[in-house]
């Protein structure tokens, strides 16, 4: 007999997967909504935090401002305490250095001047105005006191007109000019109008202010002896007492004389 043929026996089909549920299916967009609602809470409260972050470090930085312009401020004051600091070192040097070359060139003079340190004349004359001026309204002022012989004669209008030209430097100093000669008021009111001179002249008809500087003595012209006024100009101090004098004057170059021995003498402070 013959044999039967053995069949194959086929392989069990797997078996297919489950289909969600509805139930299932519910859940999962239940779950996926929620998801979303926490990261869209979590997008704003991220929004929050950076927002108030930048808000927090805005007011940090206003509140720094000041303190960095304070510092700023400080450290400029420093600065300029350690300028004026030296500054004001460099200025007593200077004026301590100035005082000391006034007291050496007032020991000096003295040396060789018998009228410095000596308290100046009073006096009580009347200008080419006919107005009284007065030692004592000169009290706590420098002045240049000159004595000439004449009014507009060469030598005296050459010394007056040099004073002119240069009273600007005389303002300087402030130092008031004072011109004295034996001639009358009117005598000096012409005499200043026709060459324009902008100081005062006194009147001494009585010689006795000239006397008193001891400037009324003996000439000699063409050998010819006459008693008359001995050219001559004193320097006298704030404090009223003459810094130095000048007797027999030249007309040449005793301006600027006494403009340097004026700044030397009178002022401790050097000029600016």
């Amino acid at each position: 007999m013959a044999a039967k043929k053995k069949s194959k026996a086929k392989p069990a089909k797997s078996k297919s997967k489950a289909k969600p549920t509805k139930k299932g299916n519910k859940a999962a967009k239940k779950g996926n909504k929620v998801a979303k609602k926490a990261a869209k809470a979590a997008k704003k409260v991220a929004k929050q935090v950076a927002k108030a972050a930048k808000k927090a470090k805005g007011k940090a930085a206003e509140k720094a401002k000041p303190i960095a312009k304070a510092a700023k401020a400080a450290k400029a004051a420093k600065k300029e305490k350690k300028k004026s600091e030296g500054s004001s070192l460099l200025k007593t040097v200077k004026n301590v250095a100035a005082k000391v070359k006034q007291v050496a060139a007032a020991a000096a003079v003295k040396l060789m001047d018998s009228d410095a340190g000596k308290a100046a004349p009073s006096f009580d004359l009347t200008d080419e105005k006919g107005e009284h001026v007065t030692s004592e309204s000169l009290a706590g002022k420098p002045y240049l006191l000159y004595f000439y012989p004449k009014d507009d004669t060469p030598g005296c209008t050459k010394e007056a007109c040099d004073i002119r030209d240069n009273f600007g430097r005389f303002g300087q100093q402030g130092l008031r000019v004072l011109g004295v000669s034996p001639d009358t008021e009117q005598s000096h009111a012409k005499f200043g109008k026709k060459y324009g001179l902008p100081f005062t002249l006194l009147s001494d008809p009585e010689k006795s202010l000239a006397n008193a500087y001891g400037v009324w003595g003996k000439k000699q012209n063409y050998g010819k002896e006459y008693m008359g006024i001995i050219r001559s100009s004193f320097l006298v101090g704030a404090d009223g007492t003459i810094k130095k004098s000048y007797r027999g004057v030249k007309v040449d170059g005793h301006v600027d004389a006494v403009l340097s021995d004026a700044q030397t003498l009178l002022y401790a402070s050097p000029s600016e």
